[in-house]
């Protein structure tokens, strides 16, 4: 399909979705469509491995919710751009690929809430974050609440909710929000160099190893160790189970087959 606020590019078996309201990449209703459709489409294509999630330009990965798009509404018209809004989130995080959060500027509200839903996310030097919703006399709703917490802990996590404090790429680093701080004009080089090499390895292992992990945290520990079971037994009975073992043995590079 054809996109008007994002783009979808395809190639050497990454995709990127490029978010493109220029300057801010404000998200609105129709944004947010756009984002859940690409996410749809690069999670069911076979040919990718990998999905990158970027935004156009040096100013803004995500600036937030776009508050002209949801000024004045009615509960019945707000509860379509939330539900938007988390189909979008919600796709993202179903990828049953990695996904990379490339971010190259200021991530506020629903864009860091978007990055959240990303596996991996790595920012440029000036990238800036911040959950400001409080300010506006609203909370986030874009699952912030939810897998900020988890990620960071509930009393940082609040703290930060509560006085929408804007901070640095290095803080986002120490407090677990990246993984990785990168030059300014290097983001989308790294980032698909780390797409790359993360593509080299099965899909199927890919797959089970994100499943593992994903579901594995709605579970108890037994739960969640016996699961992992299932997806290790899976991958190891699979295709390219087999011939990564072999390859080993026979001291060569593996052939997978992502099946």
């Amino acid at each position: 399909m054809s996109y008007e606020f994002i783009t979808l590019e395809k190639k050497d078996r990454i995709a990127t979705i490029t978010i493109n309201r220029p300057k801010m990449n404000p998200l609105s209703r129709k944004t947010y469509e756009e984002i859940e459709q690409a996410a749809k489409e690069a999670n069911s294509d076979q040919q990718v491995k990998v999905v990158i999630l970027t935004a156009a330009g040096d100013k803004a990965f995500a600036s937030g919710l776009d508050l002209k798009d949801v000024a004045g509404r009615s509960k019945e018209e707000m509860t379509e751009i939330w539900s938007a809004s988390n189909k979008a989130s919600t796709a993202v995080a179903a990828i049953e690929k990695p996904v990379i959060a490339a971010i190259n500027g200021m991530a506020l509200g629903g864009g860091l809430e978007l990055a959240l839903c990303c596996d991996i996310r790595i920012a440029v030097e000036k990238a800036r974050f911040s959950q400001p919703e409080l300010g506006l006399g609203i909370i986030p709703g874009g699952g912030a609440t939810q897998r900020l917490t988890r990620l960071i802990g509930t009393s940082k996590a609040k703290e930060l909710f509560f006085t929408g404090e804007m901070f640095n790429a290095r803080t986002a680093l120490e407090l677990g929000i990246i993984n990785k701080i990168v030059p300014d004009d290097k983001l989308i080089e790294e980032a698909t160099a780390l797409a790359a090499s993360i593509a080299g390895k099965s899909a199927v292992a890919l797959r089970m190893t994100k499943l593992s992990v994903d579901k594995g945290l709605d579970m108890d520990l037994k739960s969640g160790l016996e699961y992992e079971g299932e997806c290790f037994m899976n991958s190891y009975l699979s295709e390219d189970g087999r011939e990564g073992i072999s390859a080993f043995i026979e001291n060569r590079k593996p052939e997978f087959k992502d099946r």
